[in-house]
């Protein structure tokens, strides 16, 4: 979800235990307790669903999901989700979200992990804090996850949150520690024969491109931002878009602005991500 964007280099107020900041280019090593060059390897690739742009798709994370909409893809909570849904949409391509760099306290899998690994909490959403994802307890939360995404049957996952770096998160990640973390995501989601996304990010989307097999993004149009998305448009893989109103009775004369971005599948939604929704499709 959006977030506003700090850079920060010094842990905020907080009680998280304080870590070394690694310089550009770094990453922490906990178990050595120091700072080592981040070495870039090749990304794991598989089979996987790679939409191409103009796949249409409904996202929906809250209320009763209607499985009954002409679209290609629906994505739905990896917790959430009723069994019942699943087999609703065996005829579909079925994303599972999932947020991979803050820990919610609602969820399932939230306890255990170790307090020095967990932040400050996500601006406006009050039971959910970042993660260090430097942290190896971070990378076995995403294992699982991944794995449990498998056991319920989804087609591909959207983890969330993978831009910490760029956020009061009260860590100093290191844009090489949010690469390696990202690139860690994509690549155990590939051993699980499982399509992924990248969520935002926008600042680090050359460098992850060629990990992942779509994108999604949140609001690009409000912060001017969607022509960063020229690394996914050449690969031709689709860009998943979605602007956001407060008042849903506002969403067609949004629609009528937001609409413009060739190659995006765009939607108009509600912050909550409920059922409500217009759609429209890249020229």
């Amino acid at each position: 979800m959006r977030t506003a964007l700090f850079v920060v280099l010094v842990l905020s107020t907080g009680c998280v235990t304080q870590r070394e900041a690694c310089a550009d280019g770094e990453t922490f090593d906990h178990q050595d307790q120091v700072c080592t060059v981040y070495t870039e390897v090749a990304p794991v690739t598989t089979d996987v669903w790679t939409p191409a742009p103009g796949t249409t798709w409904q996202w929906q994370l809250t209320g009763e999901i209607n499985t009954t909409l002409a679209v290609d893809m629906y994505d739905v909570d990896l917790f959430e989700t009723p069994d019942a849904v699943f087999e609703a949409l065996s005829d579909k391509t079925v994303i599972c979200y999932f947020s991979a760099g803050s820990v919610e306290s609602f969820r399932e899998d939230a306890t255990g992990m170790p307090e020095e690994a967990v932040g400050d909490r996500l601006l406006g959403w009050g039971d959910e804090r970042w993660l260090d994802v430097s942290n190896p307890a971070v990378f076995d939360m995403i294992e699982r996850r991944l794995d449990l995404a498998v056991e319920r049957g989804c087609d591909g996952v959207e983890p969330d949150n993978v831009d910490g770096y760029r956020n009061r998160s009260g860590f100093p990640i290191s844009s090489a520690e949010q690469l390696q973390f990202n690139r860690f995501i994509a690549d155990q989601a590939h051993m699980r024969s499982l399509s992924v996304g990248l969520k935002n990010d926008v600042d680090q989307l050359e460098e992850l491109e060629p990990w992942f097999d779509w994108a999604l993004n949140e609001e690009c149009h409000e912060f001017e931002e969607c022509g960063t998305y020229t690394p996914f448009r050449r690969a031709g893989k689709a860009i998943f878009h979605t602007e956001y109103v407060s008042d849903f009775s506002r969403a067609d004369e949004l629609a009528d602005e937001v609409c413009v971005h060739s190659g995006f599948s765009t939607l108009v939604k509600l912050l909550d991500l409920g059922p409500q929704i217009v759609a429209c499709q890249p020229e």
